[in-house]
């Protein structure tokens, strides 16, 4: 089984059920509270449990979005046979391995081939791919292949860079770190114009990463 079909597994589960499930996420951090040597009773971590199972919810809504729905139908024929581009979208993820904060920003063009998507639809794709437990380079892959399969433009280039707090906090701590991902498509791919293009309008004027 292949990572995409694994997260499509894990999305129809959980859009199954159609919820996250508080209680048992309460109770285990309760544990993890008594297992660092903490007392869950006290005043200050009283509701820490729930308020932690709140913070998943949201943070990890993306499995129980789907992606079609969220799009809404927002496909629209238009002539316009030029790159189309959105930059600087911020993003918040979990890395799986450690389930510690990655973020950044994420670049996303495309050139149409008489559809175009609804501007405001490429945030909320990056956002239903970013709230899962993620690895950036799956990330990646995963917002450029759905816009791919969505509108069949001639071509496809998405480019995340993110700072991940699974290496700032712990590990080697390279509090400057940043790792940059690219998945390309189509004509992203194939010409080296196109490409360089691309890459030159994300680099014109970009501010530093900071957390």
């Amino acid at each position: 089984m292949d990572n995409q079909e694994f997260d499509d597994n894990l999305y129809n589960q959980s859009f199954a059920q159609g919820k996250i499930d508080f209680d048992t996420i309460s109770a285990a951090v309760r544990q993890i509270l008594q297992a660092v040597g903490e007392d869950p009773q006290r005043e200050g971590l009283l509701r820490t449990p729930e308020r932690i199972a709140q913070m998943y919810a949201e943070l990890l809504s993306g499995y129980l979005v789907d992606p079609m729905k969220e799009v809404n139908g927002a496909i629209f024929e238009v002539q316009y046979d030029e790159m189309v581009l959105v930059r600087d979208i911020e993003f918040y993820s979990l890395c799986e391995h450690h389930m510690l904060p990655f973020l950044g920003r994420v670049h996303v063009a495309y050139i149409p081939r008489g559809k175009v998507l609804g501007l405001s639809k490429i945030p909320r794709i990056v956002d239903l791919f970013a709230r899962r437990l993620q690895v950036q380079e799956r990330m990646t892959r995963q917002i450029a292949d759905f816009i791919r399969d969505l509108l069949a433009p001639q071509g496809v280039g998405v480019v995340v860079e993110a700072l991940h707090l699974c290496m700032s906090m712990r590990g080697v701590r390279k509090h400057n770190a940043r790792m940059t991902t690219s998945a390309m498509h189509g004509a992203f791919r194939a010409n080296l114009a196109t490409r360089q293009e691309f890459l030159a309008n994300i680099a014109r004027g970009a501010s530093p990463l900071q957390v």
